[in-house]
Formats: C-alpha cells, sequence, structure tokens
C-alpha cells in the first residue's frame, strides 16, 4: 500500500547543534535503510519550509507507523498520513 507522508521535524530549541548534526547523520542513515528495504520510495523538499513529502510503501498503516517511528527525529515530527488508491486510469 502506498502513502504520502507529509512531515516537518522541530527539535526543541535548547537541542544543540552537535545534536542535531549527529540526529541528522543518524536519520540519513535510517533513510538509506528504509529506501533499501523499499519502504521509503521518494522524497521531495518543500522549497521555503523544512518540511519534507515522501512517498512510502508499506504493507498496512501499522507496519508504516513502525517505518517512520524507526527515524531518529520522530519524537520532533508533525507528520499527515493519506494512504492512497489506484486511480482507475492508471490500471492496466
Amino acid at each position: 500500500m502506498e502513502f504520502l507522508v507529509r512531515f516537518e521535524a522541530s527539535p526543541p530549541a535548547d537541542m544543540t547543534s552537535d545534536e542535531q548534526d549527529r540526529l541528522k547523520g543518524l536519520e540519513r542513515q535510517r533513510a538509506g535503510e528504509l529506501r533499501a528495504a523499499g519502504i521509503l520510495r521518494k522524497l521531495w523538499r518543500v522549497p521555503g519550509r523544512r518540511g519534507v513529502i515522501g512517498l512510502w510503501e508499506a504493507e498496512d498503516a501499522t507496519a508504516l507507523h513502525d517505518a517512520l517511528a524507526s527515524l531518529p527525529m520522530f519524537p520532533w515530527m508533525d507528520a499527515v498520513v493519506e494512504p492512497l488508491a489506484t486511480h482507475p486510469q492508471e490500471r492496466s
């Protein structure tokens, strides 16, 4: 099942830049693992914001939640998830 996920991370103001850099590195590594597993399909940046839009594929909403929760920045993420259904014109 495919999901469109819009999210923006807002780490606490008192988080040091060193800690933010460390978490960004861990986030990049985990995203690479999710890509390799076929769960994270594509990412786009939102111009002028720290927001990201991603195309994700998971067995169901619970599996998607588990994948998102595995991201190091998850505790500071605000995410909106849209399940996607195939449009009749896309069926072959």
